[in-house]
């Protein structure tokens, strides 16, 4: 392989894990403002396995080929002119080009220096993969969209999941009192992260067990037996609902509405402040990452596989460079 070429998971058309094939390709080289990084590893999420069917991001992406990957940790190896923030060696992870076309799932990737922050000292660039979206979505929803405030009661769905485990422990940062909901084999794990209560939902109807809620971040979705709809009726007046997956549709507003209640539409961004002060976090030891399994690289395919099957505690990763 030459100096000028790199291997990346690289997907020609729609369809199932098998899509997901190791090639050999062009290396990517860095603009005026952007960093070439050289990709050690890569997250996994679940809008890389929906934009790899056809769903998800693929409607901005548009068709195949294309590269996934929107999480990655890594080393700058060249920057584009004009850029001041970062230098070659520095190790960094980002949330690159979100929601645009990524290319993390590759040895090299470019992308604007502004969006990646130095990664967690503290860290491997295994569990710094795991951070950048997951966190992210988890930071933005309740810190600039929520804005939550000490004593009030934080409701998160799927809180064991990768953008829940963060959720839980950044809601608990703010002071908010956290309530997530999650199967039983993840209730002590979840308090040690700082629940205050875990509700399992395979046993009881999470409206029966929780009530006067101020925030609802619902990581599940309404296609999930209906798990927005059923959250209103948990909500206090004047509260809010930030339905990650399925977003706000036009029923679902009008009955936020009809309920005294507020929900909003979110989609999660580029942001490396956010990124520095959630790495303080992570290197102050307030916040934990967790990563279930790592894959090679060659195996993305099995790990959407994984992915989809769902039930993951934490995050997926694979490891692009040893």
């Amino acid at each position: 392989m030459s100096a000028s070429s790199m291997r990346a998971v690289v997907q020609h058309g729609f369809g199932g894990p098998e899509v997901l094939r190791v090639e050999e390709v062009a290396r990517p080289e860095p603009l005026p403002t952007e960093v070439l990084v050289r990709v050690h590893a890569a997250g996994i999420n679940p809008v890389d396995w929906k934009t790899r069917t056809g769903g998800g991001m693929a409607g901005v992406l548009g068709d195949p080929p294309f590269i996934l990957g929107w999480d990655v940790s890594g080393v700058v190896e060249e920057t584009g002119f004009g850029v001041t923030t970062l230098e070659p060696g520095d190790e960094v992870y980002g949330m690159p080009w979100f929601p645009r076309a990524p290319g993390g799932y590759a040895e090299y990737a470019t992308a604007p220096s502004r969006q990646f922050a130095r990664k967690p000292a503290s860290l491997s660039h295994e569990e710094a993969a795991a951070v950048p979206l997951a966190a992210l979505t988890a930071w933005q929803a309740l810190v600039d969209t929520a804005d939550v405030r000490p004593g009030q009661r934080v409701l998160i769905h799927a809180a064991a999941g990768g953008v829940g485990h963060f959720a839980v422990q950044f809601a608990k940062h703010l002071g908010a009192h956290v309530i997530g909901t999650a199967r039983g084999s993840r209730h002590d794990w979840l308090t040690g992260l700082g629940a205050d209560e875990v509700v399992d939902h395979t046993a009881v109807r999470f409206e029966d067990a929780v009530k006067e809620i101020d925030v609802v971040l619902d990581l599940v979705g309404e296609e999930h037996d209906n798990t927005s709809t059923r959250s209103l009726n948990v909500l206090r007046p004047g509260g809010l609902i930030i339905p990650v997956p399925s977003g706000v549709s036009p029923e679902l507003l009008e009955a936020a509405r009809a309920r005294g209640v507020r929900s909003t539409a979110f989609l999660v961004e580029p942001d490396a402040p956010a990124l520095t002060r959630i790495a303080g976090l992570i290197d102050s030891g307030e916040v934990r990452v967790e990563v279930e399994e790592v894959f090679p690289l060659e195996q993305a395919a099995q790990a959407h596989t994984r992915g989809e099957k769902g039930r993951t505690r934490g995050k997926l990763v694979l490891r692009v460079t040893s």
